[in-house]
């Protein structure tokens, strides 16, 4: 099969597969989940065809760029489009149990299928204005997922949610906008090849820059985040947290490797890497203050898009390309501990009717496979090996301390230990032996298996990244900045 035919299936299946969700009645459920298969299975199939023969640029409609709008796969893409994928088809196995019983689930379907449609399509989009377009489908599909529930607080925190994703994306057409009227050109590498480090490229960055900040949430920008993860249905909650917040990071990393490296001032990088730590150390105490736990994953959601942002002043170390292979390895580990450390949140919360963390003990005894996967997700987060985190965490210290910034160094260890103490504070009080007579005991309800191991899986799927890290970094080798990919 060509590889054009594998990134139509990439793009199109969610979106007719959106379209189709009504028709087909019950099946819906089960329906989107072979959807959403087909749509992995294509993702792999690009993944292989840039493993062994490159990125691929393919014009749409046969007009290329400069007048038509070309679609890009490389290795950061594929890789983007396999982590939609995989942590989109667990998300999508989970719901089937989540919203077997529950009205709501005949929306979320087809919203889920809108949702990953748009964020593969923005994945690979190489022209300005589609990629606008693409943000605004995927904040527009976020924030009804967020409201699903229909309840008081998550109406307003999604209400919270619009305006600042609707602020970000006019924040980004203002700066497609200068682009344009100083470039005359719409497709990212034309606009590349003639950007002159000049003011108007100044503007169109620190535009760009901040309206990406406010979708990714990273501090003092986050005030949205926790009320709308929280209060979301829980496979909406893994959604935002594993895969929405990365798109807007994603597109500040791809301008940075086609657009702006010329005009991008070290200074600036150590700008947003200070915010980086502050998020860092914010998110994690707030994490640790929470009596809540879905708000408790929330805050550590802030805590976690600091580490991304280390990139930004690690880049320009002799160690830039240890530091890129370190944050690109993160945002997928991420992606999939963020995601079942959700799910399993939402199961005791399903399970015990509350999520107060002083109103769990017990569970680990009751429910212990949902806590072996908060605990397994708990590992990717601290950076413990042999996860996934503890890769790309090594690979950001290995960056700094060869760099002397000792700053960072102590940021990326603090946050470990910050990320360990709230863990380990919901396990503590998850371990905790209550008599079985217990009322509370009494009342926990029984869940799916599915709701169970949904988590467990891709949880460990996130540590398993640790083992096999050197394939997605040899994949990132077609999108790499720098001369080499650390191993």
């Amino acid at each position: 099969m060509s590889a054009a035919l594998f990134l139509a299936g990439s793009l199109a299946l969610p979106l007719a597969g959106a379209a189709l969700a009504f028709v087909v009645g019950r099946a819906m459920p089960y329906f989107a989940l072979a959807v959403s298969t087909l749509a992995l299975g294509s993702a792999a199939g690009l993944a292989r065809h840039v493993a062994l023969e490159g990125a691929l640029r393919y014009p749409l409609g046969g007009w290329g760029a400069p007048l038509g709008i070309d679609l890009y796969v490389d290795g950061l893409a594929a890789l983007a489009l396999l982590m939609t994928g995989v942590v989109n088809w667990f998300i999508g196995l989970y719901a089937t149990a989540y919203f077997a019983d529950d009205r709501a689930g005949r929306y979320f379907w087809p919203l889920w299928l809108f949702l990953s449609g748009a964020l593969n399509a923005l994945f690979v989009s190489a022209d300005l204005f589609n990629l606008y377009v693409t943000l605004e489908l995927v904040g527009l599909a976020s924030v009804a997922l967020a409201a699903l529930s229909g309840k008081g607080p998550a109406l307003v925190a999604s209400m919270r949610y619009l305006l600042v994703t609707l602020l970000g994306s006019l924040l980004y057409l203002m700066a497609v906008a200068l682009l344009y009227a100083a470039y005359g050109a719409l497709d990212i590498a034309t606009v590349g090849a003639r950007l002159q480090n000049e003011p108007v490229a100044w503007v169109a960055f620190a535009l760009i820059t901040v309206g990406m900040w406010l979708k990714i949430a990273l501090f003092p920008l986050h005030f949205w985040l926790p009320p709308a993860h929280a209060n979301a249905p829980g496979p909406v909650s893994a959604l935002l947290s594993g895969l929405v917040v990365k798109a807007g990071f994603y597109l500040l990393l791809r301008f940075w490797i086609m657009l702006f490296p010329d005009t991008f001032d070290p200074r600036a990088g150590h700008v947003l890497g200070a915010f980086g730590v502050a998020a860092i150390i914010w998110g994690s105490l707030h994490a640790l203050r929470q009596r809540r736990l879905k708000l408790l994953v929330a805050y550590s959601t802030v805590a976690q898009m600091g580490y991304l942002f280390l990139l930004f002043p690690l880049s320009f170390t002799v160690q830039g390309a240890s530091a890129w292979s370190g944050v690109v390895l993160y945002m997928l580990a991420h992606a999939g501990a963020k995601a079942a450390m959700f799910m399993a949140a939402s199961n005791l919360l399903l399970a015990y009717g509350h999520d107060r963390i002083d109103g769990l003990s017990g569970s680990a005894h009751i429910m212990p496979v949902t806590l072996f996967a908060f605990g397994l997700s708990g590992v990717t987060l601290m950076g413990l090996p042999p996860s996934g985190g503890f890769v790309a965490k090594w690979l950001l210290l290995s960056a700094a301390v060869e760099a002397q910034m000792w700053f960072y160094v102590g940021a990326i260890v603090l946050g470990g230990l910050l990320a360990a103490a709230y863990v380990f504070r919901v396990l503590r009080s998850a371990s905790r032996i209550v008599p079985s007579t217990a009322a509370g005991t009494l009342a926990v309800r029984r869940l799916p298996r599915r709701l169970e191991w949904a988590p467990l899986v891709l949880a460990a799927v996130a540590a398993a990244l640790g083992f096999y890290a050197v394939l997605p970094l040899e994949l990132l080798e077609e999108a790499a900045p720098f001369t080499e990919v650390a191993p």
